[in-house]
């Protein structure tokens, strides 16, 4: 299993803005990981569509922690960013795209793994993904 892009792209934002105070333009924030601005930038309209973020216009703004890091879900953020409907054929509920789905248990076996894993991702913060700021920070000093 991987994480798609844009979930990678939110979550490692989320730790950028926890780690530094203040707004942080996507340029920035893109430039800083070596990502695509562009991808970026969609992920951030996201993120302050869901009220992670707040986005601001202009010379001094950016994106800003709508809330404090230990306030942010990991599991929440990938469930907003996942699509695990499409995880396997079956799970897209179409009619007749397996001729096993009827007698099949993959289905119900795929679906409680996922769960066990966002049950997991539901124990960690924003916070917890950063550790100690300082040391998060130096990593680009």
């Amino acid at each position: 299993m991987r994480l798609s892009v844009q979930t990678d792209y939110a979550l490692r934002t989320l730790m950028y803005l926890a780690a530094h105070d203040g707004h942080h333009s996507i340029a920035e924030i893109a430039r800083q990981y070596g990502i695509s601005k562009n991808h970026l930038m969609k992920v951030a309209q996201r993120l302050a569509a869901e009220g992670f973020v707040d986005s601001v216009r202009g010379r001094s703004g950016g994106l800003l922690l709508n809330q404090p890091a230990a306030a942010i879900n990991v599991g929440q953020v990938v469930r907003i960013f996942e699509d695990y409907g499409a995880f396997v054929e079956c799970f897209d509920g179409a009619d007749g795209s397996c001729v096993i789905t009827p007698a099949c248990g993959l289905r119900h076996v795929l679906a409680g793994g996922i769960e066990a894993f966002l049950r997991h991702l539901d124990g960690f913060t924003v916070a917890d993904l950063i550790g100690d700021k300082i040391r998060f920070r130096s990593v680009w000093d």
